[in-house]
């Protein structure tokens, strides 16, 4: 129960208000781009529920879908780099935040290719935000950066859900529901963050 707890705090710390960005002037562009998801609540809170909601379905999707998100978002980066316009961005982050939330909390088990896509869609906007904020960092390290600190968040989430396991057992029903709990908390923090 202790690691369930601290796992919940964990969730509930990320809801907070966001940090501001590191400088790639003072820190490099690396850390820029690794801090830009790290400070961010509704980054936190979706990339969480990505790895989470991968463990839910098992199987490949442990792998591909992590790697969709991220791969995506490095194409939205790219977009933002050359200027090509995605709308609603800002939204379509915060709603990436309910509906990854949903689908932990619903436990929608979808194949790993149209779970890829799902979360794919969500990836090319949080792409395009790092990429709107890139300053003066430079492309590459930036972009490294914050792939790198998006995997991190995923495998967090992925962590969660073998914590889970290895705490109730593979097939325990309660490792589920605390993973669909985690999820509902998430959704529940993204309507937050929209109302502020």
């Amino acid at each position: 129960m202790k690691r369930i707890s601290l796992a919940l705090a964990f969730l509930l710390s990320a809801a907070a208000p966001a940090f501001a960005h590191l400088n790639p002037d003072e820190h490099g562009s690396f850390s820029a781009g690794f801090s830009h998801p790290m400070f961010g609540a509704d980054h936190i809170l979706a990339m969480v529920a990505v790895g989470l909601w991968a463990w839910m379905i098992g199987g490949r999707a442990i792998w591909i879908v992590p790697a969709a998100f991220v791969g995506t978002m490095l194409v939205g980066f790219a977009l933002a780099l050359a200027g090509v316009p995605l709308p609603f961005v800002e939204p379509a982050i915060l709603a990436s935040v309910v509906a990854l939330g949903l689908l932990v909390a619903v436990a929608v088990k979808l194949p790993a290719g149209p779970a890829a896509v799902v979360v794919g869609v969500f990836a090319l906007f949080h792409g395009h935000a790092h990429g709107g904020e890139i300053g003066t960092a430079g492309e590459l390290g930036y972009a490294a950066g914050f792939a790198l600190a998006t995997a991190i968040l995923h495998a967090i989430g992925l962590g969660l859900g073998f914590a889970l396991s290895r705490i109730f057992g593979e097939s325990d029903r309660r490792a589920h529901l605390l993973a669909r709990v985690l999820g509902g908390l998430t959704a529940v923090s993204g309507l937050y963050l929209m109302a502020g």
